[in-house]
């Protein structure tokens, strides 16, 4: 008897939980290499933002309540280039030559933008006198320190996926490390003595292994790690100790190919009298699963069919990485078929379609080795087991890829 794909969903939850937990522990990382990380609790600032009162512009740090009469000509009497500083109190009645970012001194309470004053020919670094064209308000033009935020008050939250402007933040705050969720390891093995590196020549019966790019970028994508990466022949001597290095090193294997009922089924061969459970799930393209726990360590086992591979990953494995990573989940959303479909009954069928201006549609046959179809394909066309028509305008749950 065949099992339900949401019931195969469950089973692999329930392995997959305690592994996942280490999702839950902390890296504390350099803030390059937090990039794209999601943060493990909240980033509280350690200092005010801006650190000091500094100006907005390049202008003349003045009183506000000289400037009662417009046009007002004020002496200038210093000059405040941005960078270290500790300039003396604003003398009423006078104005100080200020570039943007530095001190603004005590006593000036507004800065006047070069574009509004006019300047005596001998005014230069500090002397002559400067003619104000336009009155300013106390605030104006002044950056306050803490009027970004305050030290003590939360600059980061918890869950939150870093991005550049995140990091700067942090940067500015004087933040040189951040606690991330750390990430699930994931090992990849792809099975097949037929299988050849891409850019290998093959002979008659061989064909490129796409299973190993396709789930080590899946696994990444997800949000995890990817801690090892092979092929393997169909001899079990060579799966078994592939799989005893990638036990030692993940949180969780993934493997493609060899759970079929034939003959030379190196994954079940080797996992079945380890304790494995394999057999079918009743959708397509995917049906064969195989799940196992070696030496404590959980292991997911997708047919070897390349369509096949990239359905399950997205069915059953990519949901529980994103969830464990902490990024949000790819919608899974309703939309009406732009044509009739029919399916299979008593199998789940999970068409390749993509969005057009009447709905979706498929963009190939389901057969399970349409590499090229796939590529073209948005998302999938999820049609439930016990529907074998869906008609135009119907709507349909669809999984973008």
């Amino acid at each position: 008897m065949m099992t339900s794909v949401e019931e195969h969903r469950a089973q692999i939850a329930a392995l997959l939980a305690p592994a996942l937990l280490v999702a839950e522990e902390s890296d504390d990382l350099p803030l390059l290499d937090a990039l794209g990380r999601v943060t493990s609790a909240e980033v509280l600032s350690p200092v005010d933002l801006p650190l000091f009162r500094n100006s907005q512009m390049d202008g003349f740090a003045v009183n506000s309540a000289d400037l009662g009469t417009i046009p007002v000509e004020l002496p200038v009497v210093g000059d405040l280039p941005a960078g270290p500083s500790s300039p003396a109190p604003l003398v009423r009645g006078t104005a100080i030559r200020i570039m943007t970012g530095a001190v603004v001194p005590d006593g000036a309470d507004c800065v006047v933008p070069v574009e509004d004053v006019s300047l005596a020919e001998n005014t230069e670094h500090g002397g002559g006198a400067v003619t104000i064209l336009r009155g300013r308000s106390p605030g104006e033009f002044v950056r306050n320190r803490a009027s970004d935020l305050a030290a003590g008050d939360r600059l980061l939250p918890a869950g939150l996926a870093l991005a550049p402007r995140h990091l700067a933040a942090a940067a500015a705050a004087g933040i040189t490390t951040i606690a991330v969720r750390k990430r699930v390891r994931v090992a990849v093995i792809s099975t097949g003595s037929e299988l050849v590196a891409p850019g290998e020549t093959t002979s008659s019966g061989q064909i490129f292994d796409s299973n190993l790019v396709a789930l080590s970028a899946a696994v990444i994508e997800a949000g995890a790690e990817l801690v090892l990466a092979e092929r393997s022949d169909d001899e079990p001597e060579t799966f078994g100790d592939i799989l005893h290095r990638a036990t030692a090193l993940a949180d969780l294997v993934i493997t493609s190919g060899g759970i079929s009922e034939g003959a030379y089924e190196v994954v079940r061969d080797v996992l079945e009298p380890l304790g494995a459970t394999v057999g079918h799930v009743a959708m397509q393209p995917g049906g064969p699963q195989a799940t196992a726990l070696i030496d404590g360590v959980p292991v997911l086992s997708f047919p070897g069919n390349p369509v096949s591979t990239q359905v399950s990953f997205v069915v059953f494995a990519r949901p529980l990485l994103l969830a464990a990573a902490g990024t949000p989940q790819v919608a899974v959303n309703a939309l009406p078929s732009a044509g009739d479909l029919t399916s299979i009954s008593g199998k789940r069928q999970f068409l390749r379609g993509r969005i057009t201006d009447d709905g979706v549609e498929p963009v190939s046959s389901a057969s399970s080795h349409l590499v090229a179809g796939m590529a073209r394909a948005d998302l999938l066309i999820d049609i439930p087991a016990e529907t074998t028509m869906v008609r135009a305008g119907d709507n349909v749950r669809v999984w973008l890829l």
